[in-house]
Parts: structure tokens; C-alpha cells; sequence
């Protein structure tokens, strides 16, 4: 009891976890909320173990993943060179009508299972997907083996000579018959975002040396110059859907692991335009409702949203609350949500396949701790069920 009572101060007045440990370098998630879950976990919590336990099972499983790179694809992209990322627009398919089926058509919402055959765009969101979790798994309990895994993924995808991704996205959801890549391609590095969290969790580690993070640095360095001067990167930037606010979110995350502060706040100050011209006066956004799979897209573009409100919080700008000259807000965009999220509504879009409420969890969460939802905690743990205390989410809020 002394113990908890002790650790309670510690947090309060110090605001970490552990004395004379460093706060994780992260960005999407908040360090001084992780440094005090990683105390309760010290402590036993009981509230948290479950979640934590699934975190490790998760971890273990992940130590078996890879490594992968992009040296792995059978096909080659328009460059002949194989560092150089690919993949395939996932909504476009042969012309049935044609003999080659060129040019691809697109089928909106349904995927062609063609994309599959390239590899990369499945091995890179995994790579960051499994990085990150290997990475908050060696941060909560400390064993090295966890971030010994993820800076192997890390360096053979990015860093090692032989296997490098070179750092651009120049034929990243290319339609056949059309273009070698385009713009959208760079929802592909969306993911991105885990992995500058998934090093800065293991900053603390021999695993991750300085040499490394300086590499990565620099390689980071030379992909955001890439995506704001390159014809490609320029097509993303002027997206006015999901795609242009998850431009900004990934370059924002990239832009706070480089320091680069200035360009930080002005991307923040980019990402309030876009909301102010991409929403409604009754919160809704107009491109995403277009979508056969509306309701996943709406979603999808508050998240994208939501994330940059979270990076915003590491230059002290409050996004959460901003209210744009015409009115809009994260909160009216949210408030519009909610009632189908709590099953109080029935979407009215199109939606030509299910819905996956796991995608509402984090938004849910987020609103809770930062919009001041009062029911989203309760909304939250109705739909997820049995499953609610296993959530990591549990780890990455108070």
C-alpha cells in the first residue's frame, strides 16, 4: 500500500513511471501516460495485467515474423530496381473487355486479388505493426529480447545495404495500363507512424544503438523530402480526402522524429485548413460518403484526424479543441459519429461489405480522455465485449 501510495506521488508531481528512467520518445501515444502504466504493471494493476498479458502472447508470436524486405517481390518495379517499393491500386481490375485488360478498371471497395502478389505492400504495414508491438512489449516489461527482434525488422527493411527500401514511394498503388504509381500510393506509409513510436520505445535499449538511430534519421530525412517535393508526394498533398489528411498525419509523425519543429507547426496549421474545407457544417465529409464502404472511410478520415490532433499535442498546439472559422471541429466530426457507433443510429451511406467496429476503439478512447465524452468508456466496453479488458488500448491511455 505504501508502495502504490508512494508511486501515485511520483507520477503527480514528476510525471514518471520509473525514477531516473527516460520518457520514451514517442509521438501518436502520450509518454507520460505509458511511463505510469508501465509503473501499475510493475505493481501488479489489476486493471492492466490482462491487457498486458495479451501484449506479450501478441509480442511472442510477432518474434517469429521476418525479417522482411523488399528485396522479397517476384516482380520488378518500372526502375528494374527491386529497393524501390511497389504496389498495386487495390480497387482496380483487368478490363474484361479488353484482351490484355488494359487499362485497369476500378471496382470501388472490392479488392483484386492481384495485389497480394505483391509482397511489399503486405510486408511493410505488418513489419511496422509487429515492430510496434514488439517495441511497447520490451518497454512494459524490459526484456530485451523483444527489442532485439524489432531492430532486426527494422534495420533489414530500412537500413541494411543489401535489403534497403530506397526512401521514396515513386510506384506505390500503380494502375496498369494507366501510371508506374501515383499519389494514393502513400496511404501505403500510413503506417509509418507506428514504427517512429516503435523506436522511441526502445531508445532505452542496447538493441538499438546510436548508429542505428541516426541512420534511421536520415533515411526518414530523405523520405519526407521526397514526399513534399516530389510529383508524386505533391499529388497526395493536394488529396481532399482521407488520403491528404493521412498525408499530413505520417508526415507530421516524420517531421517530429527528424526535430524539425517549424515544419511540424505548419503542417498542424495545413491539417486545420484541410478540416475546415473537407467537412460539412454538419459534420459529415462529402468524399468519404461517396465511397461504397462510406461508413469505413468517414471512420477512417476522423482517425486520420484524431492522430494528428494526438502529434500536435508534442508541440504544445491543442487541435483537439480547435474550431475552424466556419465552425468545424474533431468535435462536431465526432459528436456526427457517435450515435452509429452506439448503435442508436443505422448508417445511412453505402456500405457494400461490414463494417468492423474494432475500428471504432481507438476513436472511442480518444474522445473519452480527450473530448470529454462521458459515454464513449461505456460504449467502448459494450461493444467490445469480453474482449474489452484485453485492449491495448488499455496501455496507451490512463
Amino acid at each position: 500500500m505504501k508502495n502504490t501510495i508512494l508511486l501515485f506521488f511520483i507520477f503527480t508531481f514528476f510525471g514518471s513511471a520509473v525514477v531516473g528512467q527516460s520518457l520514451p520518445s514517442v509521438f501518436s501515444v502520450d509518454a507520460k501516460v505509458l511511463a505510469k502504466n508501465k509503473a501499475r504493471i510493475q505493481n501488479n494493476d489489476a486493471l492492466l495485467m490482462p491487457a498486458f498479458r495479451r501484449l506479450l502472447e501478441d509480442a511472442n508470436k510477432a518474434l517469429s515474423f521476418g525479417p522482411v524486405s523488399v528485396m522479397e517481390k517476384k516482380n520488378n518495379p518500372p526502375s528494374g530496381n527491386k529497393h524501390d517499393y511497389m504496389s498495386l491500386a487495390p480497387y482496380f481490375w483487368p478490363d474484361p473487355s479488353k484482351p490484355n485488360g488494359l487499362p485497369y478498371l476500378r471496382k470501388d471497395g472490392e479488392t483484386n486479388p492481384e495485389v497480394k502478389e505483391y509482397k511489399d505492400k503486405e510486408y511493410m504495414p505488418r513489419l511496422c505493426e509487429e515492430s510496434n508491438t514488439l517495441a511497447l512489449a520490451y518497454y512494459f516489461s524490459g526484456n530485451e529480447k523483444y527489442a532485439e527482434h524489432a531492430a532486426k525488422l527494422i534495420r533489414v527493411w530500412f537500413l541494411d545495404t543489401a535489403t534497403s527500401m530506397n526512401s521514396n514511394l515513386n510506384f506505390g498503388q500503380a494502375i496498369k495500363g494507366t501510371n508506374d504509381g501515383r499519389g494514393a500510393g502513400l496511404i501505403d506509409s500510413r503506417h509509418f507512424i507506428k514504427l517512429m513510436d516503435a523506436i522511441g520505445l526502445m531508445k532505452d535499449s542496447k538493441a538499438w544503438t546510436k548508429t542505428d538511430q541516426n541512420s534511421m534519421q536520415a533515411w526518414v530525412s530523405q523520405f519526407l523530402h521526397w514526399m513534399q517535393t516530389s510529383k508524386v508526394g505533391l499529388d497526395e498533398m493536394k488529396a481532399q480526402n482521407n488520403h491528404g489528411v493521412w498525408y499530413d498525419a505520417q508526415r507530421l509523425s516524420l517531421a517530429l522524429f527528424v526535430d524539425s519543429t517549424d515544419l511540424a507547426k505548419r503542417i498542424v496549421e495545413h491539417a486545420k485548413i484541410r478540416l475546415d474545407k473537407q467537412m460539412t457544417d454538419q459534420g459529415q465529409f462529402p468524399l468519404e460518403m461517396e465511397r461504397t464502404t462510406s461508413y469505413h472511410y468517414t471512420t477512417f478520415a476522423v482517425q486520420a484526424f484524431f492522430t494528428i490532433a494526438a502529434l500536435a499535442e508534442k508541440i504544445n498546439i491543442d487541435f483537439w479543441n480547435y474550431t475552424s472559422p466556419s465552425g468545424k471541429s474533431l468535435q462536431k466530426a465526432f459528436d456526427t459519429l457517435l450515435p452509429y457507433y452506439a448503435g442508436q443510429k443505422t448508417w445511412e451511406g453505402p456500405q457494400i461489405k461490414p463494417f468492423e467496429i474494432e475500428e471504432t476503439y481507438p476513436l472511442l478512447m480518444a474522445a473519452s480522455q480527450r473530448l470529454g465524452c462521458k459515454t464513449c468508456q461505456n460504449t467502448l466496453d459494450k461493444l467490445a465485449g469480453d474482449k474489452f479488458k484485453y485492449l491495448r488500448i488499455h496501455l496507451l491511455y490512463l
